[in-house]
């Protein structure tokens, strides 16, 4: 059975899926079942892969790739970046492109984020106010 929000990836083709509403089939890819990804959650060192979510005062929040910003080029670079409320009842995703700043600004209160790296996978930062 899915997990509602998972994030799944194929093994043999690289397609990655997430499951919207989750039913009772499995999730089958090239003739294999599909991989649930467990995110990262801190790289030891400089931090540049970690999602960093920043309430701003004007009732947006704010993620940021890591302390130190991504890297933006082709051979390696931020896929996308997206947010979830803390009830998991509302989602933002949006597609970044190398060239393109590895962050995005969204309308509401957000505490949970995740972003996926071409080259080291799935990322999950959640929002503290320390």
């Amino acid at each position: 059975m899915s997990v509602k929000l998972g994030i799944y990836r194929c093994k043999i083709c690289g397609n990655i899926v997430q499951v919207i509403i989750n039913g009772e089939g499995e999730l089958i890819c090239c003739g294999e079942e599909m991989e649930l990804l467990s995110p990262y959650s801190h790289d030891g060192g400089i931090e540049k892969h970690v999602p960093v979510i920043h309430k701003n005062i004007d009732g947006t929040s704010t993620i940021k790739v890591g302390s130190v910003p991504h890297p933006m080029i082709s051979e390696h670079h931020i896929m996308f970046i997206e947010t979830l409320s803390e009830d998991r009842n509302r989602v933002y995703f949006e597609y970044l492109y190398p060239g393109m700043s590895p962050e995005i600004t969204v309308s509401g209160d957000f505490v949970k984020a995740y972003e996926y790296c071409n080259v080291h996978g799935l990322w999950e930062g959640t929002y503290s106010d320390k």
